[in-house]
């Protein structure tokens, strides 16, 4: 129910901003295009983010012959959630990463990396695919994904917006000057209501919910704190990265946990293949800010525009929960039922 409020005030958000752009730059003519356009955008997002979402991020269905051990991983993780089957998608990246998406249960999408699969190992790669299948049972996705066709959609406009203020396109008379100026005033307003947007539509605490979520569905949370700590450094080697020339920075190693000292570490399990040792500059995830926010990770650097769609909590903060989860679990204290 919340979710579908949420969803409900992403609608008349844009439908409300589109409005008084058009409005604003158009007079009647430019309400009128603006409306129809809001309604174009509103039904595609409902009916088709979570196909834009994946032609977004360049993931691709596989079959089950083509990935049979990653099918049959979460076609067993899907039964422990009580789920359906979700369709199993690749993103061809050595970046470690993976989402989900689809409007509901039924036709909910599990989305890896290449590079993921390389990096965890099995239970690791268990723990991330549970998380991702605990948004689906908690109907994060749609909310998800239809953010993500409305971020688009708004950065879309912002480049129209810049290019017309730029060519002083939309001057309101012959009399008006200074139209570039106008347009680039709302192109500068447009972004934080985007962001405004997008952080009303998802809060941080869904990414705890889901890596509790998943830690139950998993049976175990102490994977899932390993895949975080491991793709959060890969993510910081790309960060860490000099812009241009200078000497790379290797990344930073993951705290150790008084669990972790005392057991051995992981071997890489990358679905039979051996661990790769990690470059001295990490290629990153080709994600856009509109989808950034459906990763497990958000594979943006912050910092600047960017970092107003943040809507992740810190990972070193994950890390933590998942521990006194684990320690809760270990020691059969109640826990609420997060699934």
């Amino acid at each position: 129910m919340a979710n579908q409020l949420k969803t409900t005030l992403l609608f008349a958000g844009l439908t409300g901003l589109l409005l008084m752009i058009g409005s604003g730059l158009g007079g009647t003519t430019g309400l009128v295009i603006a409306f129809v356009f809001a309604g174009a955008i509103n039904m595609g997002a409902w009916w088709y983010s979570d196909k834009i979402a994946l032609k977004f991020s360049g993931a691709r269905e596989v079959s089950e012959s083509e990935q049979p051990a990653l099918h049959q991983q979460v076609a067993a993780l899907a039964a422990n959630a009580g789920l359906p089957k979700p369709k199993v998608y690749l993103i061809d990246s050595p970046a470690p990463n993976a989402f989900a998406t689809g409007r509901d249960p039924e036709h909910g999408v599990v989305a890896v990396t290449s590079g993921i699969m390389n990096l965890l190992s099995k239970d690791e790669l268990g723990g991330v695919i549970a998380h991702e299948l605990a948004h689906i049972k908690h109907r994060d996705t749609l909310i998800s994904s239809v953010t993500a066709t409305m971020a688009g959609a708004i950065s879309m406009i912002a480049d129209m917006i810049m290019w017309a203020a730029i060519f002083g396109g939309f001057s309101n008379s012959d009399d008006e000057e200074g139209g570039g100026f106008v347009g680039g005033f709302a192109m500068l307003i447009i972004a934080p209501i985007a962001a405004m947007l997008i952080q009303l539509a998802i809060s941080r605490s869904r990414e705890f919910t889901a890596d509790e979520g998943g830690a139950r569905i998993a049976g175990d949370p102490l994977p899932l704190a390993r895949a975080l700590e491991k793709i959060e450094a890969y993510v910081q080697q790309g960060r860490n990265a000099p812009p241009t020339g200078g000497t790379p920075q290797r990344a930073p190693q993951p705290a150790r946990q008084p669990q972790q000292r005392r057991q051995a570490q992981t071997p890489g399990y990358g679905f039979g293949r051996s661990p790769m040792p990690a470059p001295a500059i990490a290629p990153q995830l080709e994600a856009r800010p509109a989808t950034a926010h459906m990763y497990i990770i958000n594979p943006l650097a912050g910092g600047g525009l960017i970092g107003l769609f943040r809507t992740h909590p810190e990972t070193a903060q994950r890390v933590e929960r998942l521990h006194l989860l684990a320690e809760q679990m270990r020691s059969s204290s109640p826990i609420s039922d997060l699934v």
